[in-house]
């Protein structure tokens, strides 16, 4: 492994989608990173991670979590098998485009809570009430003990 990488990301037969770490790291602070972005330890391989639930669009969430820690100053290898792999594979379900379909569809049309359009003459004026022929009176409620607030 590259001494200057510290994280690399792969594709592995029987594990699915795979991390390691530079020897370089502490062991426990790798683990902390890669536990945070989804990959948990492989029992009986030192120092591999696999993808949790890597069928649920198991490329995209490979490549965030690189990104995540590229964004913590780490310097990561992602293999171009999972770095270029289509975000929708047909063998992969993936729900996120169909989803983003949906939600687009929702956006361009008029929601059903929204009143007609506005219309271009300005709403009518309320008249204001009319002006009491006589002087209004107010009492005002004196405090218990006779001082003003």
């Amino acid at each position: 492994m590259d001494p200057d990488i510290h994280f690399i990301f792969g594709s592995h037969p029987q594990h699915g989608y795979v991390a390691s770490f530079n020897s370089s790291l502490p062991a426990h602070l790798a683990e902390w990173f890669l536990t945070r972005v989804q990959f948990e330890a492989v029992p009986g391989e030192p120092g591999l991670y696999q993808l949790t639930e890597p069928e649920r669009d198991g490329p995209r969430r490979t490549r965030q979590a690189a990104q995540a820690l590229r964004a913590q100053g780490y310097a990561v290898h992602v293999d171009t098998d999972i770095a270029y792999a289509p975000a929708n594979s047909p063998g992969q379900p993936n729900g996120l485009t169909e989803r983003r379909k949906r939600i687009a569809h929702a956006a361009s049309g008029r929601s059903p809570q929204r009143s007609a359009a506005p219309t271009a003459s300005p709403p009518s004026a309320r008249p204001a009430p009319p002006k009491p022929t006589y002087a209004p009176t107010i009492h005002l409620a004196s405090s218990p003990a006779g001082h003003g607030r």
